[in-house]
């Protein structure tokens, strides 16, 4: 039962409408039951990945919380008998109380170890078996051994990345302090399962998701309308953007010896098109649905393609990963022992600046190799992850030259200038994303390098694009979606597109338009044979 589906549309009117009905007490068991039920449809066989993930990170939030009560108990009861002399200095002194503090907090430290690792593990069972096979087959060849590893069948829960990640950041937030653990494990149950956010996240943290998701919510019109908007903005992207370009997309990337040259720049450019409006829709469907239940869930896009640079694009696309991965690998590493140590003899073998950056690149490094084998178990996705990583360090390196040239070219403010940087950036942007197109490294380079090689642009005005799956029809209405897409994106950089909407036009203006996009999407959304409705690009991950 996804998004786009009928059986899910019908649930989600269901859903919506019992929950404003029943008692405000029922609100979260009902969310809880709903979520249980879509991932149901999912597979039924998946919900013991979930129940176990969510089984494992309750246990070891409820241990942590548990022992740092009763540790911050008895240190408070040392450090009483200390002042009243009641016992020895050595049982409950300073040092006594330094050592108990230290040794309470190791073993929380195991606790948490103990809960992600098991937690991790099986999201690397499902995921990464394969993968590993397939590489230790490739050693095997290598020096010609008779035997190989058969490949196990091993179905992909779906959205187990995100509800892992997701249940991970609480344990690791609970060991922090940052909240304590949720005592309640139906409650704790559907802060890992909440139903719109399973598909393709975002990736919410317990502390910003809790606040609202167990609250009781009285019915408004405004809220719900809101929601309702949102998720049409988000059918609108998927159906009649996302879904009507894959035809082509597919087209040139299923017979890439069929389509070389020119046509690796198209598939470079619609690709980019597809990926945003399937990915942004879907992220906008969930926000919206969460709305319409009273709910507000972090926003994970800020209009990525208006970025000047690539970090600054991995700044403003699928936000709350980022931010995991920043809050949760990137930071911890940076700061850990072994690290401060690499930075101590970096800077007195290597010098200061080598020192001050070999720390960060390297934890860099390990961020982005993991974001991308996070993506998908395949080499396609580690070097496209590394590719970025290589890219923004670059960047970084070359920051002091770009400060010279700006100023003895005086770019700043200048508004070709900062077109330049946005084009730049969806270039480089969507020509990395070639590596999730073709999926194997080789060709990938391959068929980049037939865009210096074969020179056949020509082909691309005399119908040769009508060959590839979609119609006049579908160009024009491709044409008028992303122009769209392009003036609300402008229109929302200095705030809401429904905020202001709802300042200059009255209930019955807004519902008039609304209406308007809903007919658009009924009429021209993708559906049929050849397309995909049913499926978004990130489900797989």
């Amino acid at each position: 039962m996804l998004f786009t589906s009928y059986a899910f549309i019908g649930f989600l009117f269901l859903l919506v409408a019992l929950y404003y009905v029943l008692p405000k007490k029922a609100q979260w068991p009902l969310l809880l039951l709903g979520s249980y039920v879509f991932y149901y449809y999912a597979g039924w066989k998946f919900l013991f990945y979930i129940l176990a993930v969510t089984i494992i990170t309750y246990v070891a939030g409820l241990l942590i919380s548990r022992n740092k009560k009763s540790a911050d108990a008895r240190f408070s009861e040392m450090k009483e008998l200390d002042k009243s002399g009641s016992a020895s200095p050595e049982e409950v002194g300073k040092e006594a109380r330094k050592k108990f503090k230290e040794k309470e907090k190791s073993r929380r430290r195991k606790i948490m170890a103990i809960g992600i690792t098991l937690a991790l593990l099986i999201l690397a069972v499902v995921k990464y078996t394969n993968f590993t096979i397939y590489n230790i087959n490739g050693i095997l060849s290598a020096f010609h051994a008779p035997k190989r590893i058969n490949f196990l069948t091993i179905a992909l829960p779906t959205g187990i990345s995100f509800y892992t990640f997701q249940a991970v950041s609480y344990v690791i937030d609970v060991y922090r302090d940052r909240h304590e653990a949720q005592t309640n494990f139906f409650k704790y149950a559907l802060f890992v399962s909440f139903f719109p956010q399973l598909v393709q996240g975002p990736i919410s943290r317990y502390g910003d998701l809790s606040k609202e998701l167990y609250s009781p919510h009285s019915f408004s019109g405004r809220t719900v309308e809101r929601g309702f908007q949102r998720v049409l903005w988000g059918y609108f992207k998927k159906l009649v953007i996302a879904d009507r370009i894959l035809p082509a997309v597919n087209t040139m990337i299923d017979t890439p010896e069929n389509f070389k040259g020119a046509y690796v720049f198209l598939v470079m450019m619609f690709y980019a098109l597809e990926l945003y409006a399937d990915f942004t829709g879907g992220i906008d469907i969930t926000i919206g649905i969460a709305e319409m239940l009273g709910i507000p869930v972090k926003e994970n896009f800020e209009r990525p393609f208006f970025s000047k640079n690539i970090a600054e694009y991995w700044r403003r696309w699928h936000i709350t990963m980022g931010t995991w991965f920043t809050d949760y690998i990137f930071y911890p590493i940076s700061v850990s022992g072994p690290m401060l140590k690499l930075s101590k003899w970096s800077r007195k073998h290597l010098g200061e600046k080598v020192g001050k950056r070999l720390p960060v690149y390297l934890a860099s490094f390990i961020v982005w190799f993991t974001t991308g084998i996070w993506h998908g178990a395949s080499w396609n996705f580690i070097v496209w992850g590394l590719g970025n990583f290589v890219v923004i360090m670059i960047s970084q390196e070359l920051e002091p030259l770009y400060r010279k040239f700006h100023k003895k070219v005086n770019t700043d403010g200048s508004t070709v200038y900062k077109t330049f940087q946005v084009g730049r950036t969806i270039l480089i942007m969507s020509a990395l994303r070639l590596f999730d197109c073709y999926r194997n490294v080789p060709l990938t380079f391959k068929m980049f390098g037939t865009m210096f090689t074969t020179w056949n642009w020509n082909t691309l005005g005399n119908g040769a694009l009508l060959q590839l799956g979609i119609s006049r029809a579908d160009y024009v209405i491709l044409a008028i979606g992303t122009i769209l897409l392009i003036v609300v994106s402008m229109f929302a950089r200095s705030g809401s597109v429904r905020d202001k909407l709802e300042k200059k036009l009255p209930m019955p203006g807004r519902w008039i338009l609304f209406t308007v996009l809903l007919l658009l999407i009924l009429v021209f959304g993708a559906y049929g044979q050849g397309y995909d409705a049913s499926q978004f690009i990130y489900n797989q991950f």
